[in-house]
């Protein structure tokens, strides 16, 4: 799996262990030894998500995408969040995002998506279901990711393989964020 983690960079590192120092996170649980997967992290509800998250990115040497809307790509940033791992989204224009991240999958012997399933920090209805049928298009698990800010921790899961059913997976993904609370638990969506 050497393909999924970034080379040594001391400096990236070093700044992402004192990023979680100082906020007082901790790293639970491992990311599975496999070359492909889809992560999802959650709940989504603050900007302090993606600082824990980039953080988390940089202890774990992890070459990991992530979809980001498309207005986040501006100068100056634009060029750093893409060396972070960035892939602009466009969510009001059409076109099948799905489709073309099962392609990505298929074109890379190693390829990781993180991806948050609300798709906003807002409070939503229900979650966006992209991440499922990428993983399931692709024949890859889905890695639940879960941001706890009670305790401070980030909690990595065991890979969960999508069964078909919908439904019944969606229902036993929510159940594992189920115990974690996010900054802000007014915004989490915990099922219908």
């Amino acid at each position: 799996m050497s393909g999924n983690y970034l080379p040594r960079n001391p400096f990236a590192e070093a700044l992402g262990r004192s990023v979680l120092r100082l906020m007082g996170w901790r790293i639970e649980g491992q990311l599975p030894a496999l070359d492909k997967f889809v992560m999802i992290g959650a709940h989504h509800t603050s900007n302090w998500d993606f600082v824990v998250f980039i953080a988390a990115k940089f202890v774990l040497r992890v070459n990991a995408r992530w979809f980001g809307k498309h207005s986040l790509f501006r100068w100056p940033f634009a060029g750093l969040l893409k060396r972070w791992g960035g892939i602009p989204i466009n969510r009001g224009r059409a076109g099948n995002v799905v489709q073309q991240a099962v392609q990505r999958f298929r074109e890379h012997a190693q390829f990781i998506l993180i991806l948050s399933p609300e798709g906003t920090r807002k409070r939503v209805e229900r979650w966006k279901m992209g991440f499922y049928h990428i993983a399931r298009n692709a024949g890859v698990p889905i890695v639940p990711g879960a941001l706890d800010f009670a305790n401070k921790r980030i909690v990595i899961g065991a890979p969960f393989w999508p069964s078909g059913n919908e439904q019944a997976d969606l229902r036993s993904l929510l159940e594992f964020f189920r115990p974690y609370v996010p900054k802000k638990p007014h915004n989490a969506f915990h099922g219908g």
